[in-house]
């Protein structure tokens, strides 16, 4: 009998020798974060300088504080998995502002900051104010122009997901107009209401219970902060210096 478990152990077969690994509940389909794009400034940013300066600018009302906060969770995620790169996420948010009240605000920001990436997270508060969605797109746009005209990379992110909200809000519009906007500027969206779906459905998370549950509600920052980090490494083609990929 002892022979015989040695044998399957070898295998990789043992019976009730070694525990399988739990399922990864951040995990996230490669359709929903990856595409073909190429994020040149980050590339130079990381093989050149050594260093990675990231700026996420979005409202206030989806990110938390602190360490627990998604882009707190992405500069964690990036640094372990680009060991020896100088790695900081800065966040500049402010509550209830519309794409255009943040457009306004990019040079002065960026003329403040040095950002290889900017991380522009908007739409929620244009659908829940009735902006028109022809003039959300046009925002877009021209938000982008201004950014990648000083320089920088950019990766825009979509709403949170929440059942609640979806039955209260029509987000349709504007989730379209940022997939258009992505797919003509050549930028990549992380689609987090997608994503968050995702989990949802998966039942990873309890998105009705999210709000009222400050743990459940780190960890999806947790994840989404995760997630952002292989998107960048993904589009900037990172890979060969992904410690993940080293072990």
């Amino acid at each position: 009998m002892k022979a015989l478990i040695a044998v399957l152990m070898s295998l990789g077969l043992g019976i009730g020798v070694a525990a399988a690994q739990p399922p990864d509940i951040c995990a996230v389909p490669a359709y929903l974060l990856f595409g073909d794009y190429n994020l040149t400034k980050v590339s130079a940013a990381v093989r050149d300088a050594r260093r990675l300066d990231v700026l996420v600018i979005g409202t206030g009302s989806s990110i938390l504080a602190g360490s627990s906060a998604y882009p707190a969770q992405m500069e964690q995620a990036l640094s372990k998995r680009l060991p020896g790169i100088a790695v900081k996420v800065t966040t500049m948010a402010k509550t209830r502002q519309t794409a255009e009240e943040m457009a306004k605000g990019l040079d002065k920001i960026l003329s403040d900051v040095k950002p290889s990436l900017v991380i522009w997270q908007t739409g929620t508060v244009d659908a829940m104010r009735g902006v028109d969605p022809e003039s959300f797109r046009a925002t877009l746009e021209k938000g982008l122009e201004v950014l990648q005209s000083r320089g920088t990379d950019v990766v825009l992110m979509n709403m949170q997901y929440s059942p609640r909200t979806e039955t209260m809000i029509a987000l349709g519009s504007f989730v379209d107009n940022m997939r258009w906007v992505s797919q003509q500027r050549g930028v990549p969206l992380f689609d987090r209401l997608a994503i968050m779906r995702h989990w949802s459905e998966a039942g990873s998370f309890d998105m009705y219970a999210t709000t009222k549950d400050p743990a459940m509600a780190g960890k999806v920052h947790e994840c989404i902060g995760r997630a952002l980090a292989a998107l960048v490494i993904e589009a900037a083609h990172l890979g060969s210096l992904d410690n993940r990929a080293a072990q």
